[in-house]
Parts: structure tokens; sequence; C-alpha cells
């Protein structure tokens, strides 16, 4: 929530109250805390660290002495759109999650021989469902217009009346199976090409992945994808010779057309049967070592993944959470192209009760995860925010006097309760202040780091 404190005098007195008070900076603390969470969930409650031996107690705490009786945590909502504090961590999590699988992550167990298998970024995209407006390469849009890059008409149907939109949102709907079944046939592709059965191709080689979703302008959803090649047990063992770039490519190339890699949809009501497939605007790129020459290095793999994993279907103008009715579309603006894909899916309820359109319009259609890996492509989420858990815990183990206390011999008694969530009008302008000046310390590390980087470089 934004607010405008010279035109808000009820906020502009709230703010000037919380400021004023005298644990604002203990407020203040909390939030930075938070990294400038938008929406903060509040806990009520106490912890105690005894000594499990002696029954010492080591530390107390309670939210009774904080401001409110609160303690502030980050919602951790990975959309930019709704907290673009929490997204940056969970985009700093892909990003390191990405390219641990790419360049190999020592702390994670992850080697650095990983760079020398065979390994691709590909890019899948939807059919067409009837003509858009575009910025081609040479020429004009087919409209006769030569369209700015932020044109809102880009993407948009040329013909909405004969433009497939319920075509557009069913596609949507069934994308995370039909990545599944592109999955499979490729595992068969590679078999193929390497002379062996499937059974025999899982002794000697694994195929890794990590992919997110970003949705076009059109409103079709597609997947971008690190394709790796590894040997049985994972990054830690090293492909067969036969296992090429060349040769993942030719049979990523094969599987995306294969008739295989499917999905059928039954005719119902008016709708007829369909069967998806992928588009032809298939790109497919090798992914070099950082310092090669190459454009497409490991760090930018890792840095246009992580981008679109805080992204999702708000991009392309609808809301960024369920819409209860096709009124509410229209009465908070949503572009008349993405209204008509909303619609669809609320026409298309009924008729396909199984998919969940309706639960799913603000997606448009789409049901599936964004971002998502193979078991074996490299460490996880969740071991990463349990590291940052671990770091956390010692730091405040050092500001209590514990760091040489051994973890095992201490007892952690606690009790918390929700206790809402977000801020007073006051508390959002005071927390967009803070989260503006942390973003500002972020990117200004950012670059003093991409100035060293390249002073290192020139150096070498």
């Amino acid at each position: 929530m934004t607010v405008d404190l010279l035109n808000d005098p009820a906020a502009l007195s709230d703010a000037l109250r919380v400021a004023g008070s005298p644990d604002f900076r203990r407020w203040e603390d909390q939030i930075i805390r938070t990294g400038g969470c938008s929406n903060p969930v509040h806990l009520a409650g106490w912890t105690i660290t005894k000594d499990k031996i002696t029954g010492e107690v080591l530390n107390r705490y309670s939210t009774e002495h904080e401001p409110g009786g609160r303690l502030r945590i980050a919602c951790g909502n990975r959309r930019a759109s709704r907290c673009p504090a929490c997204a940056f961590t969970y985009a700093g999590d892909t990003y390191h999650l990405i390219r641990a699988g790419l360049a190999g992550d020592d702390r994670r167990d992850i080697p650095a021989t990983v760079r020398e298998h065979p390994r691709v970024f590909a890019t899948f995209t939807a059919p067409s469902f009837g003509p858009v407006h575009n910025r081609p390469d040479h020429g004009r849009c087919r409209c006769g217009v030569l369209h700015a890059p932020d044109d809102p008409a880009l993407g948009t149907a040329l013909d909405p009346d004969s433009y497939d939109y319920a075509g557009a949102v069913l596609f949507n709907n069934h994308a995370g199976e039909l990545w599944h079944r592109l999955v499979k046939r490729l595992h068969r592709e590679i078999a193929a090409r390497a002379g062996l059965t499937q059974r025999a191709l899982k002794e000697v080689c694994r195929l890794s992945y990590g992919k997110v979703a970003e949705f076009q302008k059109r409103g079709a959803v597609h997947f971008h994808a690190v394709i790796r090649l590894d040997g049985p047990d994972g990054p830690d063992t090293p492909p067969p010779a036969w296992a090429t770039t060349e040769l993942l490519a030719d049979s990523i190339r094969a599987a995306a057309v294969h008739r295989y890699a499917s999905v059928s949809v039954p005719a119902a009501g008016d709708q007829p049967a369909r069967t998806f497939q992928w588009g032809r605007q298939l790109d497919i790129r090798p992914v070099r070592a950082f310092g090669d020459g190459s454009a497409l290095t490991e760090q930018a793999v890792a840095s246009y993944v992580a981008k679109y994993a805080t992204k999702a279907a708000e991009t392309t103008g609808t809301l960024d959470r369920p819409v209860g009715n096709r009124e509410a579309a229209a009465l908070l603006g949503v572009p008349e192209h993405t209204r008509r894909l909303l619609d669809a899916c609320f026409d298309l309820e009924p008729l396909y009760p199984d998919r969940r359109l309706r639960a799913w319009a603000h997606m448009l259609g789409f049901r599936g995860h964004f971002s998502t890996k193979s078991r074996r492509y490299s460490t996880t989420l969740g071991a990463l925010r349990e590291a940052r858990a671990d770091y956390r815990a010692r730091e405040e183990r050092e500001r209590l006097g514990l760091d040489d206390t051994e973890p095992d011999t201490v007892l952690v008694l606690a009790s918390w309760q929700y206790a809402g969530h977000g801020y007073t009008p006051g508390e959002s302008a005071l927390a967009a202040t803070i989260a503006r000046d942390l973003q500002h310390n972020r990117e200004t590390a950012r670059e003093a780091l991409r100035d060293l980087l390249a002073l290192e470089g020139a150096a070498a």
C-alpha cells in the first residue's frame, strides 16, 4: 500500500505518531530485519532458552515489550507485485540454486566439474492462438504500425473476435502436464541417440533441469529451462563420452515436436477437442562458463531465471490475486485483451470443472509452479533458507553471549500466536522509506562488486 502523506492528513498524523513514539527505533529495527517487507506478519509470544543439564535460564524473550506487543517478520511472498523485499530474497535464492547447478558450489556439495557437463538454456513457447500486435525484426506490425517497445497494444489480438481465447487459457492450464510429457519424451530421444534402452540409460546418464515460467504479453505461458546431462549419480559423476551438448540439443528439438509430447483436451459444450504441443519458436543455446566471451554465461542464465521467478500473470495486466467474478476485473481496469482471457476462464469452468479454471482465472488458467527443478539438479530452496536461518541463529547466539555454548546442550521453549499483518497508513509510509533505503544500499553494493570484478578481470 502506497501512502501519499502530503495528501492524506490522517496518514500524516499517524506517521508522526509512530515516528514520535518512544519505541520507534525498535519498530524501525524490526522493519529493517524484515528487509523492508511490504506486509509483515505479526506474532505475539515468548521464548525461553535453558541449559538442558542444569536447567539454568540462559535467555528469556517476550513480545510484551515490543512495539504494540508484537514481533514483525517477513511475509515471504515471492511475487514482486506483492512484496518487492521478499521477492528480492526469493530471486536471490533462485539465482544461487540455478547457478549452483551450472558452476558448482562446494558449500552445497556440487563440484565445479559440473561446468564440463553438457548443458543448454532452452525456451519453450506456446503455439499461436491468433495474430497479435508485435514488433518484427524487419518491417512493421501486420496492422501497419511500427510499435514502440512500451506500446500497450503489443501482444493484444489483431482481431479479438477470431482470437482463440479459450484455447489460450486451456493451454496455460495444461502447460505443466505438457512439460512432464516433454521430459519423458526427452529421455526416450536421448536413449535412442545413444543406442540404449531407457533402463540402460539410467545406469549411465541422468537428465537434470531447473525451469521457470514466464507470461508473454499475449497472455500465454512459456518455460525457460536449464537442461543438463550428468552421470548416473547426478552432478557428482561425469556423463558418458557420447553425451554431448549437440546430442542434448538435438534430442530436445525432436522431443518438443513429437506427437507423444502433447496433451489432448476433450470436446465439451461448444468447445472442440484440442491437442496442445509446444510452439514453433524453440530456442536452444549452450551455456558457457564465465569469462569465455560468450553472452550466455552461467551468471546471465541464473540472473534471467531469478528475474522471472518473482513474476506471474500480472505482467499481462491481470490481477495478482484470485478474482471472485468477471465484474471485478472490469471494475479494476484490466486491459481488454487480458479481460477476455479472464472471461474465457469463467466461461470454461462449467465445461471443465476438474481444471479449476475459475480459481486460477487470475493466472489466466495456469495452475503450475512458477519455478521447479529435478531432484538432482542442485541444492533446494529449503536448504538455502535453512542455511540463512542457521546464520541468523549464530548471530543471535553471539548477541546473547551464547556462542561458546554447544547447541545440543540448549533447550528452547516457545509459544507463538498470529497477531495480524501489515501496517497502519502512517507505518506504511515510513516502511516504504526504509525499503527504498535498503534497496539503494543493495544496488550500491552490487555496483561496487561489479566494478571490483571488472578491475580483477582487467588485471588478469
